[in-house]
């Protein structure tokens, strides 16, 4: 019985797609970043100094939704777009 808990695979109840969509336009997440991993991440971005490390909202998906180089800006943007937060580290 115990070596068949083992090999137990736990599926999630919602689809990849669904699984990406939780908290969308609810939950928002925080975090330091640099320029250069955002740079990276997200091209689309207007250049910006490399190096450079500053305050990010992030939406439930993973695009920045706020930057900024003071953490209270990014919370003050997070209450304007209604959205509760959470900070990574």
């Amino acid at each position: 019985m115990e070596a068949d808990m083992q090999n137990t695979v736990h599926k999630s109840p919602f689809s990849d797609l669904e699984f990406a969509r939780l908290g969308a336009g609810q939950v928002a997440y925080m975090r330091k970043v640099k320029t250069d991993e955002l740079a990276h991440s997200f091209p689309a971005l207007p250049p910006m100094t490399p190096g450079v490390e500053l305050w990010a909202l992030f939406g439930a998906n993973g695009d920045p939704i706020v930057l900024s180089d003071e953490r209270d800006n990014v919370l003050v943007g997070a209450q304007e777009h209604e959205l509760r937060t959470v900070m990574l580290q």
